[in-house]
């Protein structure tokens, strides 16, 4: 056995482009930069959203109104049915959902919404219920106290 003799995979080594050996190489002379402009010389670099000269995109598009996004109030909402792993009688408030992994990341206010049923009777302390969880958790026994925040 010779080394000629031991094959590659498909996706095997790849020698890498020697460029500027001369002008048989196929990459000599210009080393693959073509001929003049910016893109040929030492220390380009483009910055972002460059088209050009064109006039970019950011620029086109028309910037009008206001966003509410910096200013909005996080509400993280938790369904009825997600409460049916706790055991009966729990007090189950915000701290006790985010160590059942219910809730996560930043908390301003918490909401229980009405989805499933609710098959134990559990305190359950949230700033806001909708109409059909308060229904749910008082009808299975249990009481929905609002947090004042």
């Amino acid at each position: 056995m010779n080394l000629t003799d031991v094959k590659t995979s498909a996706k095997g080594h790849r020698a890498r482009k020697r460029i500027g050996r001369g002008i048989g190489s196929g990459k000599g002379k210009t080393s693959g930069r073509g001929h003049k402009g910016s893109k040929s010389r030492a220390g380009y670099s483009r910055r972002l959203a460059y088209e050009g000269g064109q006039t970019p995109l950011f620029r086109r598009v028309p910037k009008r109104g206001f966003s509410n996004a910096r200013f909005a109030t996080l509400v993280s909402v938790v369904n009825v049915e997600d409460l049916n792993q706790f055991r009966k009688g729990t007090d189950v408030g915000p701290d006790e959902l985010r160590d059942a992994r219910l809730l996560r990341g930043r908390l301003e206010r918490l909401k229980v919404l009405g989805r499933g049923d609710l098959k134990k009777a559990l305190t359950v302390r949230a700033h806001a219920f909708s109409e059909s969880a308060a229904r749910k958790i008082v009808d299975a026994g249990g009481k929905a106290e609002v947090i004042e925040a």
